[in-house]
């Protein structure tokens, strides 16, 4: 199969996903997903967590800190990886409307950077999150994912790319941190 139909099935395959013109609660709950994966989301929710510190060592998990910290640094680093290769690629996000933020600031789609977080904390939280939160992760991450389709701001072949990068990202966190 040529390169150009591969990227016309991924064209048509993502565009039959797509709720971003069509109102309604998939349309929220695509949205609300979408968001859910931001960055800033993510950096805000692991430094309330290294402030707060619920556990402390005596707890299973161990020191909140320290897990909040490393989980930080694997997004930061990740980070690092996916804007290079996105302005290197320089895949145009498909057409739309929705995600003007998106769009403005960071105009590449390849791969993305939501699905690489979503599976580099998928990978981390599985090797040293607590065990109830890990279902959650399973369920959110290709949800999310895939609402970043469903709004138009990717394709699909943006998050096999993503969850790629973040799966392999999150192995050298693993052995590195």
């Amino acid at each position: 199969m040529t390169r150009r139909r591969l990227l016309e099935l991924d064209r048509r395959w993502s565009q039959a996903l797509r709720v971003a013109e069509k109102p309604g609660p998939l349309h929220v709950v695509a949205a609300i997903l979408a968001h859910s994966g931001d960055s800033w989301f993510w950096g805000l929710g692991l430094a309330g967590l290294w402030l707060i510190d619920p556990a402390g060592p005596a707890e299973p998990l161990g020191d909140w800190r320290a897990w909040s910290l490393r989980i930080f640094l694997g997004i930061l680093g990740l980070a690092v990886l996916v804007l290079p290769i996105k302005y290197f690629v320089r895949r145009r996000r498909p057409e739309g409307e929705w995600g003007a933020i998106y769009r403005t600031a960071d105009p590449h789609s390849f791969p993305s950077g939501h699905a690489a977080r979503a599976a580099l904390l998928l990978t981390l939280i599985t090797a040293w999150g607590p065990a109830w939160l890990r279902p959650a992760l399973w369920l959110w991450a290709p949800a999310m994912s895939l609402a970043r389709v469903g709004l138009g701001l990717h394709y699909l072949s943006d998050l096999a790319g993503g969850l790629v990068l973040g799966v392999v990202a999150g192995i050298a966190c693993i052995l590195m941190l």
